[in-house]
């Protein structure tokens, strides 16, 4: 198989940049051009590679075509810096990440950071669910991703990380308004709740250990970390917060819902493709590192 590395290149910008506008102005091409480049790779290969959908999306094909696409551009900036190839000695290697958004507001960038100044590295980071982070790795779309998944994507590694523990809280006020004789099933049935989207299941997850029984109370939805922080804090309703967010209790910002139980523990994972670069090999070290200095262990 004797596939055009400019054509690859071309697949990889569309998929990132979501249209093929957009990867014309990324390529600094014709929208044409970068048409012609997928047409002509689709027909190579006798396959349909992307959905032309707003965004475009890889097809199952186009995702393997992707991660190909994506590794030679990985190996061709490490030889690059490696060799001082650029001229200048200040080109960047690019590493697509997915992470999930408390890692990311907690841990996550203080571990990358000095690893990217060091060593010219941009990340690409994709917030997405601790759950759902894996299929970003499967598709192509990262190379690299914190996730719940312990068992490896194909063609990754997976390395544990540390567990996240979440803890039931709400204000103050919120709490002695819906909770004055403490949280139990019936107070818990009625009492408005902040979910950090509709895929969010941790406060779900506590609703049905606290209960035993399905429960349907009002629900909020802030896609934020400080933002779902700050509903909180302002007594929309209650959550489940991470056990440092809950060293604001101290000041009494928050109150815990139920002290005496164990909270909800998160594992999380590192996992990354099977390939040797020296990027990627260096971001997964400081995460790791930073993990289990941050994390509980497992």
């Amino acid at each position: 198989m004797n596939l055009d590395r400019e054509q690859l290149a071309t697949l990889r910008a569309v998929v990132d940049a979501g249209t093929f506008d957009a990867a014309a102005r990324a390529l600094r091409i014709t929208p044409s051009a970068v048409s012609q480049r997928i047409k002509a790779l689709e027909q190579q290969l006798g396959r349909v590679l992307v959905e032309r959908t707003k965004p475009v999306r890889a097809t199952e094909s186009g995702e393997v075509l992707l991660r190909l696409a994506r590794e030679i551009a990985l190996l061709e900036a490490d030889a690059a810096s490696a060799l001082r190839l650029d001229g200048t000695g200040e080109g960047f290697t690019t590493v697509p990440l997915a992470v999930n958004a408390d890692s990311l507001t907690s841990w996550f960038l203080p571990a990358i950071a000095p690893v990217c100044v060091e060593r010219r590295i941009v990340v690409d980071i994709h917030r997405e669910d601790q759950d759902r982070t894996a299929e970003l790795l499967a598709s192509g779309r990262v190379m690299a991703a914190v996730t719940s998944r312990a068992d490896p994507v194909p063609g990754c590694s997976s390395t544990p990380l540390g567990v996240l523990v979440y803890r039931p809280a709400a204000s103050r006020d919120f709490a002695a308004r819906w909770f004055p004789d403490g949280a139990d099933a019936a107070s818990l049935a009625r009492a408005p709740v902040v979910d950090f989207d509709h895929d969010d299941e941790l406060q779900s997850r506590f609703l049905r250990r606290a209960s035993r029984r399905p429960l349907d109370p009002p629900r909020h939805y802030v896609s934020g970390s400080s933002d779902f922080l700050q509903a909180i804090a302002l007594g929309l309703g209650w959550g489940m917060l991470l056990e440092s967010q809950l060293a604001d209790a101290a000041r009494g910002e928050f109150v815990e819902l139920a002290p005496g139980a164990p909270g909800i523990a998160v594992p999380l994972y590192w996992q990354q493709w099977n390939l040797r670069s020296r990027a990627l090999d260096a971001l997964a070290d400081a995460v790791i590192a930073a993990a289990r200095a941050s994390l509980r262990p497992r």
